[in-house]
């Protein structure tokens, strides 16, 4: 049981990182029932296939082919939310406001530490026996 959840655990956050989501594979048949339309009517393989709708000829194919736009919308794997960032760190030795960074800063630690709790209940009733 412990496998199957990792197993599943795993492939779902191999699908998230893919940005595949569970709408795409809800829609897989759409998918195939297009490609069976495409292959029957115009011969084309899935490798044909996936480059008229996913790939470079994609702009061609929708602009001869009007009337599939419903179906085209229907397709999984249409969506493009993509979010990067990038995180970028100089170190540079000719920084400009190197005067700044050499003033020293001196600081007097005004700090008081009191102890908040007190030992009254370590003599209550939960103790263990003082004579054995």
């Amino acid at each position: 049981m412990q496998r199957l959840i990792t197993i599943l655990l795993t492939t779902v956050i191999l699908l998230q990182s893919i940005n595949i989501q569970i709408n795409d594979l809800i829609e897989i048949d759409e998918l195939i029932e297009h490609y069976t339309f495409h292959n029957k009517a115009y011969g084309d393989s899935f490798v044909e296939f996936v480059s008229k709708h996913y790939g470079e000829l994609k702009t061609e194919h929708s602009q001869k082919h009007k009337e599939e736009q419903s179906d085209h919308e229907k397709l999984p794997f249409q969506h493009t939310g993509y979010a990067f960032s990038t995180l970028d760190f100089v170190v540079s030795s000719g920084f400009p406001f190197h005067s700044l960074m050499e003033a020293s800063i001196t600081k007097e630690a005004y700090f008081h530490y009191q102890i908040s709790y007190s030992f009254d209940l370590t003599y209550g009733l939960l103790q263990p026996p003082k004579n054995s």
